[in-house]
């Protein structure tokens, strides 16, 4: 690795560069930025990090965190240079909550496991909205990708008692929700029902444990994994792909996921 000589590979160092980003000898583009016009971007470097992470990427990450990072620190100076903020509060504003939410560490609520830290996470958030008058399902972002959101309200929601009593009820109200839109009338019908079966789906998926969003952007990579290598084999072969038949496609499917193995099973 190496390190540009007139700023130190640091937290203070990279304070130092955007300072003079935003400098009057500094970029005109970083100098246009606000609050608003950084957000997609801030998205999708987060979204670039949780990639670099699935796939394993060391080198993804270090660099992915540093993009996330950057934006954190735009944000920020844009919050200082205007006024609206200052990074103390920030930082303070941070340390208080993470003090109050963790009473087991800080406060002598001892716990014996994970399981009980977050019944107590819980339960001084609980405390929190009820003092405001806010739901419990408020604090969970309205712009997350639909499954994560979802996800997320249906934890919280069952972490106010509001649950199926056990798994069959959950594959049961799956299949009721998918019979739904076979009998449906119209495209709003439809699309109302296919939204209710997918939100029973990624209930079952919070019954299994296992996170709906990452459960379909695995699903998302072997396919696009697969379906590459199958345009590559017509290539390869002199045929173009779009003219073969459904029959032909789908035995070269059946090659491409045998060439994948380590993708799993699925799909």
């Amino acid at each position: 690795m190496t390190t540009n000589k007139s700023y130190p590979g640091t937290y203070e160092g990279v304070h130092q560069v955007l300072d003079y980003l935003l400098g009057p000898d500094g970029c005109p583009w970083d100098k246009k930025q606000t609050h608003e016009s950084l957000a997609d971007m801030f998205l999708e470097e987060c979204y670039e990090l949780i990639e670099a992470i699935e796939e394993g990427d060391t080198g993804k990450i270090v660099e992915e965190l540093g993009d996330v990072l950057f934006h954190v620190l735009f944000q920020l100076k844009l919050g200082e240079d205007g006024g609206k903020f200052r990074r103390d509060e920030v930082m303070g504003t941070l340390v208080d909550k993470l003090v109050r939410r963790h009473p087991h560490v800080f406060d002598n609520k001892w716990v014996p496991d994970a399981e009980g830290a977050i019944a107590n996470w819980d339960a001084v958030k609980r405390q929190e909205r009820a003092e405001s008058g806010a739901s419990i399902l408020d604090g969970v972002p309205k712009n997350m990708p639909a499954l994560a959101y979802a996800q997320s309200i249906q934890s919280r929601a069952e972490r106010a008692g509001f649950d199926w009593d056990d798994f069959q009820g959950v594959l049961d109200k799956v299949a009721e929700e998918l019979s739904e839109i076979e009998g449906a009338g119209s495209d709003k019908e439809r699309e109302e029902e296919l939204g209710d079966l997918l939100f029973s789906v990624v209930n079952a998926a919070r019954w299994l444990g296992i996170e709906a969003e990452a459960s379909l952007r695995g699903t998302n990579r072997r396919f696009y994994g697969r379906f590459v290598i199958m345009e590559r084999l017509s290539r390869e072969r002199g045929v173009s792909f779009d003219s073969l038949s459904m029959d032909e496609k789908e035995q070269l499917w059946r090659e491409a996921k045998a060439m994948t193995p380590d993708e799993g099973n699925g799909g």
